[in-house]
């Protein structure tokens, strides 16, 4: 039963020197097979699945005089405990030791044959670009907000924007299936108003209703979306669980999928790795991720990394495009373009909503900034 295809995963382990050999066994322990290694009498099991510790690496700048307490620990497991499930997938990497407080996730490297069973982006880049039309500039994006709204009011909105010509109107996150905006009703208005203020502009602007809920819902939700002529569609796959969220990019024929972030920063992940590569690798078209500067605290060189690990080559997976967020605003644009180049997503709500009755004009100077910072 010997298997030569592992998974290596990296964690940051905050402990004292002389306790950091028997926590990383702890942890290779508590990650495979959760159970004394003295119970277990099959020696391929011991052999093979039990995880294995690979390297140990201080971390600290005075580690040479015995004093690191902090250490990257590379662990590495036997890509067989995952098969093709996603959701197996984060549990060998972050299931059990997620719950130690001095642990974080750093990296995962996976093997060829989980790489190709996992199914990645099916528009991609190159894919978005196509769909609304945008050949070489960055893409525009807004959100539908605040939760509250009835579904004329939503649709009324998505017509602003349309006409304005931003690329990609979402439902915010926190729309789900309420009472005052029931998702049936709510994505009929929504379309049907984007696709008019498409025909009146000769525009492209897509739609992307929020999908929430579990297995039949979503189910239900996708059929309405693709029966209303949507062709995107967003969803929260730490929400509804990445498996959930794999079986949705499966089954979304010929829609887009956005990825949004919400509950991301509890897992104790690298961004890089959790919102660039792996959302990549669970079919996001694009990914949206708080950008440095906002509401959230995440650095530049984070923000960076997410963004490269979404682009960068990964075996025969589209890249994914990156869409920074997070209390943007147009003024930002040309400073935004500058640092992800033009192969990313610019998502502006907030600064567009506040502007009241100026949104029109607002929304037209988003498009307008975007297009003279591309040289378009």
């Amino acid at each position: 039963m010997k298997n030569d295809a592992r998974i290596e995963a990296v964690y940051r382990l905050h402990c004292g020197a002389r306790a950091v050999e028997a926590r990383a066994q702890a942890i290779a322990v508590e990650q495979s097979v959760e159970m004394p290694l003295s119970a277990i009498h099959e020696d391929w099991i011991r052999n093979e699945v039990v995880a294995r510790v690979e390297a140990i690496e201080p971390e600290d700048a005075d580690a040479g005089a015995g004093t690191a307490t902090s250490w990257r620990v590379t662990l590495s497991l036997d890509a067989r405990t995952v098969a093709d499930d996603p959701g197996q997938l984060m549990n060998m990497l972050f299931g059990n030791s997620s719950l130690h407080p001095d642990l974080e996730l750093l990296d995962a490297r996976l093997p060829a044959s989980l790489l190709d069973a996992l199914p990645g982006p099916a528009f991609g880049i190159e894919g978005l670009r196509t769909l609304v039309g945008a050949s070489r500039r960055a893409l525009t994006c807004t959100a539908l907000k605040p939760q509250g709204l009835p579904p004329q009011r939503l649709a009324a909105l998505a017509g602003s924007f349309a006409r304005a010509g931003i690329d990609l109107i979402k439902d915010d996150h926190g729309i789900a299936d309420q009472p005052w905006a029931p998702f049936a009703q709510r994505v009929a208005a929504v379309q049907r108003e984007v696709a008019r203020a498409n025909a009146q502009t000769g525009g492209r602007s897509v739609y992307a209703p929020s999908l929430s809920g579990g297995a039949r819902r979503l189910a239900e939700q996708l059929r309405i979306a693709r029966e209303e002529g949507v062709r995107c569609v967003l969803a929260c796959p730490l929400v509804i669980g990445v498996a959930s969220f794999v079986e949705l990019v499966r089954e979304r024929g010929d829609l887009a999928v956005l990825a949004h972030p919400a509950l991301g920063g509890a897992a104790r992940i690298a961004p890089a790795l959790l919102l660039g590569r792996l959302m990549r690798l669970f079919g996001a078209d694009a990914t949206i991720f708080p950008n440095f500067g906002g509401r959230f605290s995440y650095s530049r060189q984070t923000c960076r990394a997410i963004a490269d690990a979404a682009r960068a080559p990964l075996a025969h997976h589209r890249p994914t495009l990156p869409a920074p967020a997070g209390g943007m605003s147009v003024a930002r644009v040309d400073e935004m373009i500058e640092e992800f180049g033009s192969d990313v997503m610019l998502l502006i709500g907030g600064n567009l909503l506040e502007a009241g009755d100026a949104l029109p004009q607002r929304a037209h100077e988003f498009v307008e900034r975007v297009q003279r910072a591309c040289g378009c």
